[in-house]
């Protein structure tokens, strides 16, 4: 009798999570979640009932003890509203656990979009730059600073071929009245120097990660790499990377331009969102339209297996 009943309970419960008034699609989820401190969280495809549109499901278990990282991550998605920012559409909860409905973005990560192309240029990956900018200065404009971009928390919303740009992600933000911040978190190869050396920073820092992801963009692999934790931090540290031959060879001297003034040591000498959105190479006028992608993708092959670079948590 309780076998059945435990059944018939997982029955209803998939066919109505929390009493959330959306049905579960599938049984196994889309994917899973790693949050700060150890939260684990499952995403299933479900549909609104009244309307039959689909949506992301985040399902994250309650803990015994307050979670603030959560709590900080729903307060920020129900701040945001942007065309290019993945946006938290309702919220449930039960006595288990918290159910965010959020868009589903079904076109994929950003490297398995640049590979499946056959082509790709630099006005390919300005592009894709210049939404990533239009979404940050929207959560800079909003007192919100992202603190883990990197390539897998950039998501294409549709299959489609002109598919906008989404940033997803928000559980390392920081909603900031201020302008400076000391907690340590992102993940490594695309940490600011300044976080590293465990100096106050400000929202500078996703401009460096923008630098970070625009100079792999255009080699494939990334502008600071090492075996060694200890000599990646502190070759990080000093801002320390080059534009090495043959790989950047036909990149032009603007994308160039644009990384050193992103990734500059000095976060007071890095370009902000705004400014950035207005270089050239951002506007279309300096990217070539040159075809790199037998180069690029072949590194991205080499240096980017799934998971390779680690979540160092806030």
């Amino acid at each position: 009798f309780s076998i059945t009943k435990e059944r018939e309970k997982k029955e209803e419960e998939e066919d109505n999570p929390g009493g959330t008034g959306y049905q579960q699609i599938e049984p196994f989820p889309l994917g899973f979640c790693c949050h700060a401190q150890g939260a684990f969280s499952e995403v299933y495809m479900v549909k609104e009932k009244k309307t039959g549109k689909l949506f992301a499901m985040k399902c994250v278990k309650k803990k015994q003890k307050r979670d603030l990282n959560l709590e900080n991550e729903i307060a920020v998605l129900r701040r945001i509203k942007h065309d290019n920012v993945v946006g938290m559409e309702d919220l449930y909860e039960s006595q288990t656990h918290f159910y965010l409905i959020m868009q589903l973005v079904a076109g994929g990560e950003l490297f398995d979009r640049i590979l499946d192309r056959g082509v790709y240029s630099e006005k390919d990956a300005s592009s894709v730059i210049q939404q990533v900018l239009q979404a940050v200065s929207y959560l800079h404009e909003n007192g919100i600073v992202h603190r883990d971009l990197k390539p897998e928390n950039i998501l294409y919303y549709s299959q489609a071929e002109n598919s906008k740009i989404m940033i997803s992600d928000f559980g390392l933000s920081k909603m900031v009245d201020h302008d400076i911040m000391s907690t340590a978190c992102g993940t490594p190869g695309y940490v600011a120097p300044e976080v590293l050396a465990q100096k106050p920073y400000s929202k500078a820092v996703d401009c460096w990660s923008i630098g970070v992801i625009t100079y792999i963009l255009l080699c494939g692999y990334p502008p600071f790499y090492e075996e060694s934790e200890t000599r990646l931090f502190s070759k990080i540290m000093k801002a320390q990377y080059e534009f090495d031959s043959p790989f950047w060879d036909d990149i032009s001297d603007s994308a160039k331009d644009f990384i050193r003034n992103m990734m500059q040591k000095n976060p007071s000498m890095r370009l902000s969102t705004d400014a950035a959105l207005r270089h050239p190479w951002i506007i279309g006028k300096t990217a070539r339209s040159q075809d790199i992608y037998y180069s690029v993708s072949a590194q991205i092959q080499k240096n980017f297996a799934k998971s390779k670079w680690k979540v160092s948590p806030c």
